[in-house]
């Protein structure tokens, strides 16, 4: 695979390329090993593709954590404790779900990595919320959003959002004061 654009999101290709080059190196090697061919193994059974063999989501997922696991990069996993004392005073809930949580995919030395090849919403929560709570958890400081670009999601599920409108809703959207440096990286095969 091959990384086809970049973005960055509140000065994060400075920051990442300044406090993290050693660790943006593994990123773009584990990017460039991956051979995107053994992951096209999902037929298609959308009425607008029928058949057709895509590239599977949870096939390329694995392909980034069997790369980035070996340069010990870990995923963090924070348990959410939910709050009862904002429930109006003649509510009693069912049941509280019990064993919530938020993961951060990768992490190494303050630098968090997501790898997202699903829904568009899943995008933006990673960059506006899920980075900014493992900040304020210490975890992380600046991150990485690795998705495909418009050319790869095509060839995916439908559904799969992709780099060139993730972009122009970042623009769109701005910078808030809480947000954290974030490199955006579009990847293609």
């Amino acid at each position: 695979m091959k990384i086809a654009g970049i973005y960055s999101f509140n000065n994060g290709k400075n920051v990442v390329t300044s406090k993290y080059a050693d660790l943006l190196q593994e990123i773009k090697d584990c990017i460039s090993n991956i051979d995107a061919s053994q992951c096209k193994t999902k037929e298609s059974e959308e009425k607008t593709m029928p058949g057709e063999m895509l590239y599977s989501p949870v096939g390329l997922n694995a392909q980034f954590k069997k790369r980035l696991y070996s340069k010990k990069w870990k995923s963090v996993r924070v348990a959410c404790d939910y709050p009862t004392q904002y429930y109006a005073q003649d509510y009693q809930p069912k049941r509280l779900r019990t064993g919530a949580f938020r993961e951060m995919d990768f992490v190494k030395r303050k630098l968090g990595v997501e790898v997202q090849f699903g829904k568009y919403s899943f995008m933006v929560y990673n960059v506006a919320a899920k980075m900014t709570i493992f900040k304020n958890l210490s975890f992380i400081d600046t991150g990485i959003e690795i998705v495909p670009v418009k050319a790869l999601a095509d060839e995916m599920s439908s559904g799969v959002s992709y780099f060139e409108q993730f972009v122009w809703d970042l623009e769109k959207r701005g910078v808030s004061d809480i947000d954290i440096p974030v490199l955006i990286l579009g990847i293609d095969v």
